[in-house]
């Protein structure tokens, strides 16, 4: 079963996001309270906990949110998503807006890694339908669907 394994949120940008019990979805905004919400496409961002785990094995200590990712998952294969595609997350259904990102030349993870894993394994995505969404809460593709 592909599930949340954290979610994060923090208060301005270019920082790493802090572990949350919960996190308040809005329909049009994003997470309540996150630097990144707004009425853009990119309110909400996932990563893949496995992707972090490549890193882990190289010896270096990351925890939830240090690559300012919202929803950390386990189970569900991310990047290979097509924008479009639909997610349903704990009570929540989310739009896939964009694979990956540029990686920021001064991101702190990049300089003591030697890579960041967000260009090629992060998605960001809409909030389609609002709710709660804790750690423990189901993830799966649901399909695709047109944008708002």
């Amino acid at each position: 079963m592909s599930e949340v394994v954290a979610v994060c949120t923090s208060a301005r940008t270019g920082e790493r996001k802090i572990a949350q019990d919960e996190i308040v979805l809005r329909v049009g905004h994003g997470i309540e309270g996150d630097a990144h919400a707004g009425a853009w496409h990119r309110q909400v961002s996932l990563l893949a906990d496995e992707a972090v785990d490549a890193l882990r094995e190289r010896g270096i200590a990351l925890a939830a949110g240090d690559f300012a990712e919202n929803i950390l998952t386990r189970g569900i294969d991310l990047p290979v998503l097509p924008v479009g595609s639909v997610l349903a997350v704990g009570e929540c259904l989310l739009a896939v807006t964009q694979i990956g990102k540029e990686c920021h030349g001064d991101c702190e993870i990049k300089r003591r890694a030697g890579m960041c894993v967000m260009p090629t394994c992060g998605i960001f995505c809409v909030v389609l339908r609002g709710g709660c969404v804790r750690a423990g809460d189901p993830i799966s593709a649901i399909g695709e669907g047109e944008l708002l």
